[in-house]
């Protein structure tokens, strides 16, 4: 079983601990980087582990652009040790769930970006519902889709 659980002074040494598969620093940020950003961004975002029979496995951060306003999926990664398992899509349904939830604002519209060269990431967000907008950013494109409101 999948479950998502805030990072917090208890855990974030475990998000620390989480390692990218060789190739993929090109694809996501570490949970280093992403967490100096949760801190920044606290009033408006929430990082979870993603943790598997009571293990941080992975780690995704939910933040939300007021400015557009979107919700916006960042950082989400898979330890290497623990990939092709399929936390990746369970977690990924997660986060959608959570957003529903509306936690920052009223808006129903999800986005995120994805580097040109991981079909198998951007092969699960379109499993998700998510499609390419046409925005382009140097070597990442950006997805979006609609979610309902819990």
């Amino acid at each position: 079983m999948i479950e998502l659980k805030p990072i917090t002074e208890d855990n974030f040494t475990d998000a620390f601990a989480l390692k990218l598969a060789p190739g993929q620093e090109d694809f996501v940020s570490h949970p280093i980087r992403s967490l100096a950003q949760a801190y920044v961004y606290r009033t408006q975002c929430q990082p979870f582990g993603i943790y598997a029979e009571g293990e941080m496995v992975g780690y995704v951060m939910v933040i939300y652009d007021y400015d557009i306003p979107e919700y916006d999926i960042w950082h989400m990664m898979i330890d290497e040790s623990k990939q092709h398992r399929g936390y990746g899509k369970a977690a990924l349904d997660l986060v959608l769930d959570y957003i529903r939830t509306k936690p920052f604002g009223d808006s129903d519209r999800v986005a995120l970006t994805c580097n040109k060269s991981n079909p198998v990431a951007q092969k699960l967000y379109e499993s998700k519902g998510f499609a390419a907008t046409g925005a382009d950013y140097d070597d990442e494109i950006e997805l979006a889709m609609t979610v309902e409101k819990a």
